[in-house]
């Protein structure tokens, strides 16, 4: 590869990451838009906490536990001390066609938004310490093995094995929803059900500041076009299909919840557009490379409509998963992953061919065997890792710390100040903030807390 070449990648990369890097926040906004007042730092903080931690895990060993060396050659786990610490990758091979760090600086990203994507489920109840130790320990017990599975290819001379998802099933993931989204939305409902359902379950706490959860849907959009049009990458046309496919099937997606939740409620709301635009976008994300662009209209609107009736699995099941990332980001992997089978021309990028072009069903064997691999991995060892957690340390705050509201009991501060908040600054006076936390009464449920409608 030219130089000029190279280094059209690399900017592309880069500012990948960059665009990527603004769903942190976006995230943290989404989420903490949908959250009581009274939690909404904790919220916020979770997410930002669990990106952290996972990027030092990353630096350490969670590299080299994706893109190394599959141990034994099994498919299964990259060999962790390969790269421990990336020292190794400061400079880069003579033939490489991106700077080693360029990738893991992408993935960095992907892993600790993963994670935090997972806190949705755990809103509310959950302690923020076990909550970091949570993360770090799936993360590495859970995403970086899944992560080698999906993302690591073997190396064009075959003396670097991959991930066994990617290169001996074969199946389809453009941009790794597999990974991140089937992944943490499964482990999302293993958390919930460990957790329990809150204190007022099914009355939740009413979204409290939609404005934030839709700046935060906003810049998730904005990370996502470079999340998914830097899955090969490179600067082409390649990553332009996927881009354009992104935003088509985002549209879709929104014009479909908002219709369905017309004709079904009544009225078409803010976190309906909102919802209908992440499920669409998870949906999107395996299939960007591989379909047309009517093909991600058909993709983003079937994700409308699946995850809309997939928020009322929870009140039908009973588990108590907060900010419905199950429903969103599981059950929209699933869609897009499994509608790869049917609907991937093999003029697109992924070069496959589904089964209404002929293809037969392999491919979508293919695509479900390996979202079912996900699913049965990652259930059972966050399900497992959670129990551990809550028979060791705990995992669920007291139940009146929950009523008060976590930003003050466990960070000693609040979104919104109020009286009270004023004549006493968390900062330095912990004396003080423990005679609040002691004295102030218990604010009341009434207007935080409604039955939810479509969605929250």
């Amino acid at each position: 590869m030219d130089t000029a070449a190279i280094a059209g990648n690399t900017a592309w990369v880069l500012t990948a990451v960059i665009a990527v890097a603004l769903m942190l926040p976006g995230l943290a906004l989404f989420y903490g838009g949908m959250v009581s007042r009274r939690t909404t730092m904790n919220m916020m903080l979770m997410v930002l906490g669990a990106f952290c931690v996972v990027g030092v895990l990353w630096v350490a060993f969670g590299y080299s536990a994706v893109f190394g060396n599959s141990i034994g050659g099994l498919g299964l786990l990259g060999n962790p001390l390969e790269y421990a610490g990336l020292g190794q990758l400061l400079t880069a091979p003579a033939d490489a066609a991106l700077p080693p760090l360029a990738l893991a600086a992408l993935h960095l990203m992907f892993a600790g938004l993963t994670a935090g994507i997972v806190a949705g489920a755990a809103a509310d109840r959950m302690k923020f310490s076990a909550w970091l130790v949570f993360a770090g320990v799936w993360a590495t017990l859970v995403y970086f093995p899944v992560a080698h599975w999906v993302f690591a290819f073997d190396s064009a001379d075959g003396a670097v094995q991959g991930g066994w998802i990617a290169n001996t099933l074969g199946a389809i993931d453009y941009a790794g929803s597999t990974a991140i989204h089937v992944n943490s939305g499964v482990a999302a409902l293993a958390l919930a059900l460990v957790l329990g359902k809150r204190r007022t379950w099914p009355v939740q706490p009413k979204a409290h500041n939609l404005p934030f959860t839709l700046l935060g849907v906003g810049l998730l959009f904005t990370g996502w076009i470079g999340f998914d049009g830097s899955g090969l990458g490179a600067a082409d046309n390649n990553a332009a299909v996927a881009v354009f496919n992104t935003v088509a099937a985002t549209c879709a997606g929104v014009c479909v919840w908002l219709l369905v939740e017309r004709l079904r409620d009544g009225h078409p709301t803010t976190l309906g557009a909102s919802s209908g635009a992440i499920a669409a976008l998870v949906a999107i994300t395996p299939s960007c490379g591989a379909v047309t662009p009517l093909g991600a209209l058909a993709i983003g609107a079937a994700a409308g409509a699946v995850c809309y009736f997939a928020v009322s699995l929870k009140y039908k099941l009973g588990f108590d998963d907060a900010l419905d990332v199950t429903a969103l980001h599981f059950i929209g992997g699933v869609v897009g992953g499994l509608l790869i089978g049917l609907i991937s021309t093999p003029e697109a990028p992924s070069g496959a061919t589904g089964l209404l072009y002929g293809g037969g069903f392999d491919l979508l064997g293919r695509q479900a065997v390996a979202i079912l691999a996900v699913l049965t991995y990652t259930f059972t060892v966050t399900w497992v890792l959670a129990k551990v957690l809550d028979r060791t340390m705990g995992i669920r705050v007291p139940e009146a710390v929950e009523a008060r509201g976590l930003d003050i009991a466990l960070h000693a501060e609040n979104a919104y100040e109020n009286g009270s908040d004023k004549a006493h600054s968390p900062r330095g006076h912990a004396e003080q903030l423990h005679h609040l936390e002691a004295e102030a009464p218990v604010e009341s449920d009434v207007e935080e807390e409604v039955q939810p409608q479509s969605h929250l």
